[in-house]
């Protein structure tokens, strides 16, 4: 008997020509390892269900160790690979299932290379958007390693917009960066949920915000102080951290010496579904994040979602309807004075309509792919 998501699927993906589309996906994010690579492992899990042919070129991560190319240590995060794939090995691919269309997802050498090749098969090319990578500079970078940096994804950015047919981002903010840097008109899509994420059952939840989860690359960028802060200055509140980085020492020894801190390690995706229906809130807050999907997830699980205003997902204001968000000039820790005085029924009510409008969402996203592969796969 199919569930309530499949049935969905079926009737979103209704269009007979579309399941014939041949749809490749070229990303130098691993499944699951970031959001970028979430966001496609997660689209991929619906095409894979709707369509006759699906390729999914991506480097993959068995039992700690890279795959699918040279891994060459991100600059500034060991964490982290900048991957170099086979090129003849990614051609011998394309050439053999013809795709109608590609999507790109990143600016590194998978994305470049799997543009080249596409445009030589007559694939038509779309451009996935979805990181700043200029803002994260002065986080990760010093001067002169900052700027080669740069010039090498303004070059491959430039290259790809130009190779593109279409370029799109998940969040308004990136898709006036895009077009301010050159793209074609680039377009907002959505973002899709994990299929299993969508697919489980709910797992009730107290309606008190007592134990509190993050989960993410542990970065510069998520603002983790502001956590480790929360936590000191809420010690009948329990936090629990979930994710791998440049950061996780600072976690570790945050473990050590906060009673109320409890660091969890990398988790799968399933796992941390579970986590979050273990937990009673998610907080994200981020000095940069280009959408947040993590929260997106939360909202899905029916969990409260507390987000920075910096994350893209702020800006959808039908999520924003579902979620607590810090207001500039404020922090985690204050903002948690404000939500402690929410009584059980606010809170369900916020965790409702976060749950409500995040399958809105995924649903949305996913009419919005079947139209865009449609039309470019013409």
């Amino acid at each position: 008997m199919m569930t309530k998501l499949e049935k969905r699927i079926a009737r979103i993906f209704n269009d007979p020509n579309f399941k014939n589309t041949k749809v490749a996906i070229v990303s130098d994010a691993a499944p699951q390892r970031n959001g970028v690579g979430a966001y496609y492992y997660d689209l991929g899990q619906y095409l894979e269900i709707a369509l006759k042919d699906l390729l999914v070129i991506a480097p993959e991560i068995k039992e700690g160790k890279w795959s699918g190319g040279i891994a060459v240590q991100m600059p500034g995060d060991p964490t982290q690979k900048f991957m170099i794939p086979n090129p003849f090995r990614m051609w011998k691919q394309i050439r053999q299932q013809r795709p109608n269309v590609i999507i790109v997802a990143t600016p590194g050498l998978y994305g470049v290379f799997g543009s080249i090749i596409g445009r030589l098969s007559g694939a038509k090319i779309l451009v996935g958007f979805h990181t700043w990578f200029e803002k994260l500079t002065d986080l990760y970078w010093g001067k002169v390693q900052g700027k080669v940096n740069l010039y090498y994804f303004k070059v491959s950015n430039g290259l790809l917009f130009m190779l593109g047919h279409k370029v799109f981002a998940n969040s308004e903010h990136m898709v006036d960066i895009a077009n301010q840097q050159g793209a074609k008109q680039c377009e907002l899509v959505g973002t899709p949920l994990s299929f299993d994420f969508a697919n489980a059952p709910l797992v009730p939840g107290t309606n008190e915000i007592k134990n509190i989860l993050f989960a993410g690359r542990l970065a510069a960028e998520k603002n983790l102080e502001s956590i480790i802060q929360a936590a000191e200055d809420h010690p009948e509140l329990n936090f629990s951290v979930i994710g791998d980085g440049i950061q996780r020492g600072m976690m570790e020894d945050t473990a050590v010496k906060l009673a109320n801190f409890t660091y969890l390690g990398w988790k799968s995706r399933i796992e941390l579904m579970h986590e979050i229906d273990r937990h009673d809130a998610l907080v994200l807050p981020s000095i940069v994040e280009s959408f947040g999907t993590i929260a997106l997830e939360a909202m899905s699980r029916h969990r409260f979602t507390i987000v920075s205003r910096e994350c893209g997902i702020t800006q959808w204001p039908a999520l924003c309807e579902g979620m607590s968000i810090v207001d500039q000039g404020s922090n985690l820790s204050e903002h948690l004075d404000k939500v402690k005085k929410l009584t059980s029924d606010e809170v369900s009510e916020v965790n409702s309509l976060g749950y409500k409008r995040a399958i809105e969402l995924n649903d949305w996203s996913l009419e919005l792919w079947q139209k865009l592969l449609l039309q470019y796969s013409e």
